[in-house]
């Protein structure tokens, strides 16, 4: 056999010479998409949906959010084991795809069944950044003389942190600690009983006041100008002027009886460190460059607290 072998490549050296330039290239194309990692990614696909409830107890966001969306992706296909978690105002669900099934393929399934999923009001679930189990790389500190744990967060959330995500290869950075600004409305109940009116129309009609609008154009002559109707909510102050009921044209409260004012909204970590994960390696997906990148996951927000 070997004799053989030989004969043939003495005998048609042309044929010897293009296989072995065929194998080369094969080898230098395989080189160039060879991931190399410290920690190579052994999971399984997984696509998390993560859902805000704010203000809720973990039975009600069990109830309302946790069960409907678990419902609703029951008959996702792939998928060999559901895990959730539920706490105060956060529903987790947790998909594992087979080993087989393309990254983007998996997220696309969930997005699809989940939107038959039958969720109270304003509730929206969102999918968790594409990244492995092993994703963690990176942990800084934003400190700043002069500046207090608001201000830094602030610095964070909109401009270190955007940055990051435009870096090639990251797929989220997760934010902990600082303070987050807010509104805070502090309701007196001798107001309310002597407006008679309830938490629920202060809250209808703060959220029904923060906002704009628009009004089509005015125009004149050969020129066009814009209507619009600026109603956002920028101070404390534009939070007091609002008007919570006018009974016969008769202004009977505002926000001034009950109390305005900034908020500090502490986070639920003891530093302000910043974890960057990195994408998920795209040996499923369908993609060259070897990393997906999706939006910002999403960390559990701060709701106005209506207090009595």
């Amino acid at each position: 056999m070997v004799a053989r072998l030989v004969r043939f490549a003495i005998a048609r050296p042309l044929v010897i010479l293009i296989a072995a330039l065929v194998l080369a290239g094969a080898g230098a194309s395989a080189f160039r998409q060879l991931r190399i990692e410290a920690y190579p990614d052994l999971t399984d696909p997984t696509v998390v949906v993560v859902t805000l409830y704010p203000g809720f107890a973990a039975e009600e966001v069990e109830q309302q959010v946790t069960v409907p969306i678990e419902r609703a992706l029951n008959s996702t296909p792939y998928v060999i084991s559901r895990r959730s978690r539920t706490i105060f105002g956060l529903s987790v669900v947790e998909l594992t795809f087979d080993d087989t099934t393309n990254d983007f393929l998996a997220r696309q399934l969930v997005l699809e069944r989940l939107q038959g999923a039958q969720l109270p009001d304003g509730v929206t679930p969102t999918l968790g950044p594409l990244s492995g189990g092993v994703s963690e790389f990176y942990r800084y500190v934003v400190v700043g003389e002069g500046t207090d744990a608001m201000t830094r967060r602030e610095i964070q959330d909109w401009v270190i942190g955007p940055r990051l995500l435009q870096v090639p290869g990251v797929a989220d950075v997760a934010t902990f600690g600082g303070q987050v600004r807010q509104y805070e409305v502090a309701v007196d109940p001798k107001a309310l009983d002597r407006y008679r009116l309830s938490i629920r129309q202060i809250a209808d009609a703060v959220k029904n006041n923060n906002r704009n609008a628009g009004g089509a154009l005015l125009r004149m002559g050969q020129q066009a100008l814009p209507i619009r109707g600026s109603g956002l909510v920028q101070t404390p102050t534009d939070l007091e002027n609002i008007v919570l009921d006018a009974p016969r044209g008769s202004r009977s409260g505002s926000a001034t009886s009950a109390g305005c004012g900034w908020a500090r909204c502490p986070r639920p970590a003891s530093s302000r460190s910043t974890t960057i994960r990195p994408a998920r390696a795209a040996s499923r997906a369908s993609c060259s460059c070897g990393a997906g990148r999706t939006r910002a996951r999403c960390s559990p927000g701060c709701a106005p607290r209506w207090t009595s």
